[in-house]
């Protein structure tokens, strides 16, 4: 048996754009955005690029070699596959962990910094880490020596997937492919595939739970039965930025339609990838049906967070009307004992008992005022509320 390459990669959506601006960068170290040219140069370095070429493979893709043994794949929908093609059985993980440290330590951080500009990435998604499905490719290996391989990876055989011209065992986090006839072209489009759909799973599944922490903390804000008025401001301020949160993220929902679409088209106009689809091809269409169910969740998200922000407000506009009544009673307190004052004087006179009475007067006027406002923060306001069942 001989272990062959390893493949890693990932998915994040993206355009032709902006795999142009990847190839500008890939080529000179540059870009016409507003970016540091020396951080991007010094990023450049790192890369230690060799060879780079620009293709079309159902859509257009980059593909560049590194100094490191490694070959790097860019498609313009985001997709990214990186071969580290210098392995063998007895350094099988230092050569997953170089493919895996080139990618977290010099590719990534280049991309990342390359398109840091415009909408960001809320905080829900940044910082995640990603367990890699790590791609094995042996030549030629029996069952027992792919169950060897399994056993030093995973304890557990999740699926197994067998024909004329390459075999798969799938565990957790790694798959083994025996190659039996296929050339490494074939072998990759059956990884880029697996790659896409996995990504594109994982992305859906985290939005699912990003959408229960975001409502379990407006639950959390509508939860008090009775808000002091000094903490609505705070509240309202924890509800945009939920809202801000839930906009950036159901845009970027909204745009993975297009992706899984393209991708279907291209994958059964594949005649290699003709028995993987006898298989795995329905799971287009159950993405296709879990896509629209994230949709309706955080459309229902979006709404929540909307009636919630309305609730709120309407208590702001609530103390803010108690405030001004109160401070209208102070006022005309003030104005009516200024009154009183002039009537009770025949002239006007500068006296030492004037002037301290005009301090005394505006220490109470002041204290009222502090009172006042201090009643209105602490008072507590009703959170009405429909309440329903959870069933999501």
């Amino acid at each position: 048996m001989k272990i062959s390459n390893i493949f890693i990669g990932g998915w994040f959506q993206r355009t032709m754009l902006q795999l142009s601006e990847i190839y500008d960068f890939l080529r000179e170290g540059k870009s016409q955005l507003n970016l540091d040219q020396e951080k991007l140069a010094e990023l450049h370095k790192a890369l230690q690029i060799g060879k780079i070429d620009y293709g079309v493979a159902g859509e257009e893709y980059i593909e560049f070699t590194t100094a490191l043994n490694i070959n790097v794949k860019l498609f313009e929908d985001g997709l990214i596959t990186l071969n580290n093609h210098n392995v063998s059985e007895d350094t099988l993980f230092a050569d997953i962990n170089h493919v895996t440290d080139y990618y977290e330590n010099k590719l990534s951080p280049a991309l990342s910094y390359l398109f840091s500009l415009g909408a960001p990435i809320p905080k829900e998604l940044a910082n995640i880490e990603t367990i890699y499905p790590y791609f094995i490719t042996c030549e030629k290996a029996t069952k027992d020596q792919i169950n060897e391989l399994l056993s030093r990876t995973e304890k557990q055989k999740y699926f197994e997937f067998k024909n004329n011209k390459y075999d798969v065992v799938r565990g957790d986090k790694y798959y083994f492919i025996n190659n039996k006839t296929q050339s490494l072209v074939n072998i990759e489009r059956y990884i880029e595939e697996q790659i896409f759909i996995r990504e594109f799973k994982g992305q859906l599944h985290r939005y699912l739970n990003i959408h229960r922490i975001i409502w379990e903390k407006i639950d959390e804000v509508k939860d008090n039965a009775q808000v002091r008025g000094a903490d609505i401001v705070k509240f309202n301020s924890k509800l945009d930025g939920y809202a801000k949160t839930i906009n950036l993220i159901n845009g970027r929902i909204n745009q993975m339609g297009t992706y899984i679409s393209t991708r279907e088209k291209i994958a059964k106009s594949d005649k290699e990838l003709e028995e993987f689809l006898n298989i795995s091809g329905y799971r287009y269409e159950t993405l296709r049906d879990t896509l629209e169910y994230i949709k309706h969740i955080w459309t229902m998200t979006k709404e929540y967070v909307a009636s919630a922000q309305k609730l709120f407000s309407g208590l702001k506009q609530d103390v803010t009307s108690n405030s001004i009544n109160s401070l209208t009673i102070v006022t005309s307190m003030s104005a009516g004992v200024s009154i009183i004052t002039l009537l009770t004087k025949t002239q006007p006179e500068f006296t030492t008992f004037g002037l301290l009475y005009f301090f005394v007067l505006a220490f109470i006027v002041l204290a009222a005022n502090k009172i006042i406002s201090l009643i209105a923060r602490k008072r507590k306001y009703s959170v009405n509320d429909i309440e329903y069942e959870k069933d999501i």
